[in-house]
């Protein structure tokens, strides 16, 4: 195992709730807070059989959250090393091998090399600092026709527009807000 720095988050609910994966700290990444990914998760509803692309994996908390409340399919790209190895040892833990799939890579270079890939759910999860809304942009071509695109982002700023899909809800938690986009 690899010497990195890590933090404990939890499974919120689903047939993994309670149960612990690593976070990676430090500025590379900036996991969203249980509270925050409670409340995406009630507002998604049901997510079961959804396909989701975690743009920016981080700990993959966002996507092992989703197969817990059964989701079939979940696709992660982070550039951090350290992420993804955490991310790797999460999925192995966890015994989510055959419904994950994991990628170091940028999130607007994998898009690039992956037009073809589409998901019911793409969540967008950047550090705040390093929000791109050309990348973010990007990421919608992975939609597929009905799928909704969330976005994290810091709570102080205004809603990111995004090139081809429209603000369909927009929610604030103190620090940190989410946007719900969809196609025109």
């Amino acid at each position: 195992m690899m010497n990195y720095t890590w933090g404990i988050m939890r499974i919120i609910a689903g047939s993994l709730s309670g149960r612990e994966i690593k976070s990676p700290k430090g500025y590379q990444t900036h996991p969203m807070s249980e509270k925050v990914r409670g409340a995406l998760f009630n507002s998604l509803g049901d997510v079961a059989g959804l396909s989701v692309l975690d743009a920016y994996g981080g700990s993959g908390a966002l996507s092992f959250e989703a197969l817990s409340r059964g989701a079939s399919f979940a696709q992660l790209i982070d550039k951090d090393f350290a992420a993804v190895q955490i991310i790797l040892d999460n999925i192995e833990k966890l015994g989510l091998g055959d419904s994950v799939k994991v990628t170091k890579a940028n999130s607007a270079a994998w898009s690039e090399n992956n037009l073809d890939k589409k998901f019911d759910l793409v969540l967008c999860d950047p550090p705040f600092d390093k929000l791109n809304p050309e990348t973010i942009s990007k990421l919608t071509r992975h939609l597929n026709p009905n799928g909704l695109m969330v976005l994290s982002f810091a709570g102080r700023e205004s809603v990111p527009p995004v090139n081809g899909v429209v603000v369909v809800d927009s929610r604030i938690y103190g620090d940190a807000a989410l946007a719900f986009y969809r196609f025109r």
